[in-house]
């Protein structure tokens, strides 16, 4: 079995889940979130903690627990405390501004972008340079974040372009005569 898998997820306070059959609905402060379970793993509510467990008869199972546990503590952290994911602009001219659930972005193209942001999602422009993308599904805070960097990625020779907060991008050496 996974080691992740054998970890119960722990419910923190004001978080509730239910477990049925074929999905599990976690419930907290920021809002709830369901996934569909298979039938490749068990899981089951033990007071506040969450237990999966490998279904060993089916041929995915013991594969599945831990990406299914994986699945389940991000759902409980995002209802709890939520994620966020930082972008930051680079380049001369390059901005960003948040008019509700649109990101306008001018990135050196001869038009601005307008980026509409999915249901769920929040989009919070602190400076001109800097995107601030929150919500409580993890997978569609990254997901969102990729589509704006993939607009204008940095490029390697001066570092311009849309990164994460975090990214270290290499800068190349200009080619010599």
């Amino acid at each position: 079995m996974s080691r992740v898998a054998k970890n119960p997820v722990v419910l923190p306070k004001g978080v509730e889940a239910t477990v049925s059959a074929e999905q599990i609905s976690v419930k907290g402060p920021l809002g709830s979130l369901s996934l569909a379970l298979t039938g490749a793993v068990k899981v089951s509510k033990e007071e506040d903690k969450v237990v999966v467990a490998a279904d060993e008869s089916h041929p995915n199972g013991r594969a599945m627990s831990g990406t299914v546990r994986a699945l389940v503590n991000n759902m409980v952290n995002g209802v709890s405390k939520g994620f966020e994911r930082k972008l930051t602009l680079v380049g001369v001219g390059y901005r960003a501004q948040a008019q509700g659930d649109k990101l306008n972005l001018t990135l050196g193209f001869s038009h601005p972008v307008v980026h509409q942001m999915p249901a769920g999602i929040k989009v919070e422009t602190p400076q001109q340079t800097e995107i601030l993308i929150k919500g409580i599904d993890r997978q569609l805070v990254g997901q969102v974040a990729a589509e704006v960097r993939a607009y204008r990625p940095p490029e390697p020779y001066k570092g311009k372009g849309v990164r994460y907060a975090d990214e270290v991008v290499v800068i190349k050496e200009t080619k010599k005569k």
